[in-house]
């Protein structure tokens, strides 16, 4: 009997012990810039930024000649019929129509450019720090921006060493 009473003492405490540390086992880590940092990343912004680059260069050249073309129908509309005033007035509206297109499909573009390209990055990030996590026996993993006591472990090292991730871009001077 004294001895069924020791162990069950014993499976007692083994358990709590047990509750104890399967409840420390969380972590943290600065998700956004974990995928910020990955050198995939980098360079989509770069594309990105030759892309829109080029957009906005055909914008404004299509905005230099709207302009162009409405500025040399103000200056000749004394000379002009009322008929033909209207349909170079229309013509403007047509030309400032496909304008506001352009503008619009450059954005979409943009944007679906932009997830398309994301979307690998975020699966990969997620994928280290799943594989950090499990290598450490961690169970939960909580996005450190949206924590306010941070006591558990911070994963962004060993995720950084495992992706290859870029040194932080260093943050704008406010004031400048």
């Amino acid at each position: 009997m004294k001895n069924l009473k020791t162990l069950l003492l014993i499976a007692v405490f083994t358990l709590g012990v047990a509750g104890v540390a399967n409840a420390q086992k969380i972590g943290h880590i600065d998700y956004q810039r974990v995928v910020d940092n990955m050198p995939e990343t980098r360079a989509l912004g770069v594309t990105l930024e030759k892309i829109g680059k080029t957009y906005q260069d055909d914008i404004e050249g299509m905005k230099k000649k709207l302009e162009e073309k409405y500025q040399k129908y103000t200056a000749e509309q004394a000379t002009q019929t009322p008929e033909n005033n209207k349909k170079r007035a229309e013509e403007v509206q047509v030309d400032r129509a496909r304008l506001e297109q352009a503008q619009q499909a450059a954005y979409q573009e943009m944007q679906a450019k932009q997830n398309e390209g994301i979307a690998p990055i975020v699966k990969k990030a997620e994928k280290a720090i799943e594989e950090v996590a499990a290598a450490k026996g961690i169970l939960y993993v909580f996005d450190a921006k949206s924590l306010i006591v941070k006591k558990g472990e911070d994963l962004y090292e060993a995720v950084k060493v495992k992706l290859g991730l870029l040194k932080d871009k260093p943050l704008p001077q406010q004031g400048q």
